[in-house]
């Protein structure tokens, strides 16, 4: 399946990928730099973050300066008890999802977010400790944020990650079948979905009327396979390898992008946490040459 070059989009994490396995936005270099080596990439759109002193008109211009165009962002939330905090989920969902109006970006990625000492972090990709009362708090969650994204006249595409507590297959169905479409959308992660073992491609066949854009991520299948079966931790995970630049791990990203429907027209992002070249440019290059094959 060939996908419009102006549907192809990046998320450069390779910059902030920290050695620890994590991820640090202050490794981030400047955004003209970042916007340069993209675009020398061949890459033409980028996941949309307005950094808090820009305005999404000085964001958005920015970009063009570079023939770079924005893409779908991402807003994470996470399960408190903290009034303050709810709110503050609420108010930066609202947002982030008035900048991509301004943008004119038409969907956003919606995610349970991770912390470096949640319990799925440490036990990350097979569904720790699940509970059902908590998957319905979870599932609660997302369909009031993703309420206060349709208020401004965005998508929201619910986006499993692991180390949340929404990361298994079980999971991701739980919520589609028990949130309305016409609320919230699907915007899988190919690697994720397969890092905690599901059938990422077959999840996009049987919700294929939902899903609104979706992240390209390739990795080492056997390296996850063996994370799980021998309880290695999130970061130890990633600092063992297992993410890497599209075509160059064991996913299969043909058959994902061969799963999605007749006349898709959503965002291909390719993501890559910690690849396995000795730069952040090197990676972004790789990515590039990738894209221009699928167009």
């Amino acid at each position: 399946m060939k996908i419009r070059q102006d549907r192809l989009a990046i998320n450069p994490l390779q910059w902030v990928a920290s050695a620890e396995g994590w991820i640090d936005p202050a490794l981030a270099p400047p955004l003209d730099r970042q916007l340069s080596v993209i675009r020398d990439a061949g890459i033409t759109a980028l996941h949309s973050a307005v950094p808090g002193d820009m305005t999404p008109e000085a964001y958005a211009a920015r970009l063009a300066d570079h023939g770079i165009a924005p893409a779908p962002g991402y807003i994470p939330v996470r399960l408190t008890e903290d009034a303050a905090a709810r709110q503050t989920y609420r108010d930066s969902a609202a947002r982030v999802a008035e900048q991509h109006a301004a943008l004119g970006v038409p969907v956003v990625f919606l995610a349970m977010g991770m912390a470096k000492d949640a319990e799925r972090v440490a036990r990350p990709a097979v569904g720790h400790a699940a509970r059902r009362d908590r998957l319905e708090e979870v599932r609660d969650l997302l369909a009031g944020i993703a309420g206060i994204i349709r208020a401004e006249g965005i998508t929201p595409a619910f986006h499993p990650h692991v180390g949340t507590w929404a990361e298994t297959e079980e999971e991701t169905r739980f919520i589609l079948d028990t949130v309305d479409a016409s609320l919230l959308s699907f915007g899988p992660d190919m690697g994720h979905l397969a890092w905690a073992g599901a059938d990422a491609a077959g999840l996009v066949r049987d919700y294929a009327d939902r899903v609104a854009s979706v992240h390209i991520k390739d990795l080492d299948l056997g390296l996850a396979a063996r994370a799980r079966e021998e309880a290695w931790d999130y970061r130890t995970t990633v600092r063992a390898g297992l993410w890497s630049e599209p075509g160059h791990g064991n996913a299969d990203i043909e058959g994902f992008v061969d799963a999605l429907p007749d006349g898709f027209d959503g965002w291909l992002i390719i993501e890559v946490d910690r690849g396995a070249q000795d730069t952040p440019e090197d990676s972004v290059r790789l990515c590039g040459e990738w894209a221009a094959g699928y167009v």
